[in-house]
């Protein structure tokens, strides 16, 4: 009663301004942060459903026993700020980039004569930095490429104006071995060193055209006053960026300083992928495992994610392409949903970089943890399914017959997403005459909940039936007149198209090809399919191996055996006589052979 008074006193307290909210338990441990437009009917909105639709968030209601707040002047701020409190406090319910290590940036050295060089010290003293990289191979690269290009130092010598007088320096082997224009002995003169840092700046933003002509310019220039020792070694420089160049651009050149960002997701987590161009570049990408700490959808991830990573990469861009809207609140940036053309390509690159990523990440944690590989494949068909819990339990159910003949069907059974076989059953069709997959699939589905409610077995959590609207319903009577509608979730998956249909619904649900849920789905399907060929093919083997000898009164398959491994064939045995037929039975059996084929031949 405390904790309901108290909480009810904040409400009250709470002003209708936009700003941040704390929710803190019961021992001050802050639980999760949040931002609002209107933070009262934002907090109040917790404590006033009647019931949260997903569990998480009830579980964290539940823990509340205190709410602060912070007020900002817009909504914009409170974004910010909210990004702010995360990252300091990492809230256990709050989105929250997985990876959190120190990416390299390139850095160029606020000092004389600047260096250029890699590091993972963020130190705010003025330098430039470019970066993070994800990748380090492709931090070197780019640093090899601008070292390649212009002839800087490497040295770490403090080259000041009354050092480089006083002689105090001499030069190393990089001057000597081309590397390096000697500043440090006055060789090179610090505004002729800055041109080049300049340029190193411009590739490093991704302005490769600029650098192109920058180049150009300086090669003919060289070329001009006959220098072409010199010209050839920008000409050099010229084709390595063109190279470097070819590998990066993959869009319309036009399109520049922009950040693409997609979602995707499975049961547990979300996957955010990031790109960033220039000048027609693509010059950083990156994908972000997300922890959905409240089953958040797509919008809310993502809206999450693009603050944090936009903040982690220092990003400044004022363009993002998005799959889809998202309300970023944010001041000088403009959001856009692509619908064709270049810009619609960059999106579907960077979804396509998340799916890979999201599966690549299923495939690690299925060779190093296949339980949990295992309960995230159920999760994920729990979630595309509808289904109100796991589907630890699941039976499909396949009918085979040729033109009628010899009707049959088979039940495969799956637990915990593998084949458990000892329990897989199989069906003679007995109430149905000729080919009627629909009748046969309810007497089969009748007969198997029916065994397994009388004999007190626990019922599955799925069915599927391999069929399309006709099988599902007539398996949906079944279990309505076993009383058990509602009990049992089922489905039907038509094989043209794959489609999965639910009881009652005329459209079907399409699941993404690369879907471990589809994939799931098929393996029952195609298992049940396989089980239940293998019974139809034995019934037609018994039928085609039926013998005259098996309708005569006393004859087994002993007896059977006996008589052909001594005559070797069934009209050897018509053509005996008594005599010959008491060497292998005795006189009742050779009696009813002789009656039975005297019958057959009158």
């Amino acid at each position: 009663m405390a904790r309901t008074t108290h909480i009810q006193q904040i409400l009250d307290r709470l002003p209708h301004q936009p700003g941040v909210y704390q929710h803190f338990d019961l021992n001050g441990k802050l639980l999760y942060v949040g931002k609002a437009k209107d933070l009262k009917k934002r907090v109040t909105s917790y404590f006033t459903k009647q019931q949260h639709e997903n569990g998480k968030t009830r579980l964290l209601v539940s823990k509340i026993a205190d709410v602060k707040w912070l007020i900002t002047p817009t909504e914009a701020d409170a974004l910010l700020l909210e990004n702010s409190l995360i990252k300091e406090h990492k809230p256990i319910y709050n989105i929250q980039l997985k990876d959190d290590k120190t990416y390299p940036f390139i850095v160029i050295k606020k000092e004389p004569f600047p260096r250029v060089f890699a590091t993972r010290q963020f130190i705010r003293d003025g330098s430039e930095y470019f970066g993070p990289f994800p990748s380090v191979k492709t931090m070197h690269t780019v640093l090899e490429l601008c070292r390649k290009l212009y002839p800087i130092r490497t040295c770490a010598l403090s080259l000041t104006d009354g050092n480089i007088q006083n002689g105090k320096f001499r030069v190393c082997l990089e001057y000597h071995i081309g590397n390096c224009l000697g500043p440090c002995v006055g060789h090179q003169q610090s505004d002729d060193y800055e041109k080049s840092i300049d340029a190193i700046r411009f590739l490093l933003r991704g302005n490769l055209a600029e650098v192109v002509r920058l180049l150009e310019g300086q090669m003919k220039s060289a070329a001009d006053a006959l220098a072409f020792e010199e010209a050839e070694r920008f000409k050099l420089s010229l084709q390595s960026v063109r190279k470097f160049q070819a590998k990066n651009t993959i869009v319309h050149p036009t399109i520049t300083d922009v950040d693409i960002f997609s979602v995707v997701q499975d049961a547990r987590c979300a996957y955010v992928n990031f790109l960033k161009v220039q000048n027609g570049s693509i010059i950083q990408g990156h994908t972000a495992e997300v922890k959905r700490k409240l089953g958040e959808e797509n919008q809310e991830v993502l809206e999450a994610a693009i603050v944090q990573m936009r903040d982690r990469f220092d990003s400044h861009s004022k363009t993002i392409y998005t799959p889809f809207d998202v309300d970023l609140a944010l001041p000088g940036i403009t959001c856009h949903v692509p619908k064709r053309g270049d810009k619609l390509r960059l999106v579907e690159l960077s979804e396509r970089n998340a799916k890979f990523f999201m599966r690549d990440r299923q495939k690690q944690l299925e060779q190093t943890n296949p339980e949990a590989a295992t309960q995230r494949v159920l999760e994920t068909a729990q979630e595309d399914l509808r289904l109100t819990s796991l589907p630890i339990h699941i039976e499909c159910f396949d009918n085979s017959n040729i033109q009628g003949a010899h009707p049959a069907s088979a039940c495969v059974v799956f637990k915990n997403g593998k084949p458990a076989k000892s329990d897989y059953r199989k069906f003679n069709i007995k109430t149905v005459t000729g080919p009627d997959d629909f009748a046969s699939m309810r007497e089969v589905v009748y007969r198997r909940y029916k065994r397994l409610s009388e004999d007190g077995e626990p019922l599955p959590q799925l069915i599927i039936i391999d069929g399309g609207k006709g099988q599902l319903s007539h398996a949906m009577e079944a279990l309505e007149e076993l009383g058990l509608r509602g009990e049992i979730a089922i489905i039907g998956i038509a094989k043209r198209l794959e489609e999965i249909f639910f009881p009652g619904d005329s459209l079907p649900l399409f699941i993404d090809k690369r879907s471990s849920t589809l994939k799931l789905i098929q393996h029952l399907r195609n298992e049940a399919h396989r089980f239940s060929l293998a019974h139809h093919r034995d019934l037609r083997s018994k039928a085609a191996l039926h013998s005259e000898l098996d309708d005569i009164p006393g004859i087994g398959s002993v007896t059977r055996h006996k008589l052909m491994a001594h005559f070797k064939t069934v009209a050897a045995i018509r053509q005996a006589s008594e005599t010959e037929l008491l060497e292998v039975v005795n006189l009742k059996v050779a009696k009813n052979i002789l009656k039975y084929f005297q019958a057959s031949n009158p």
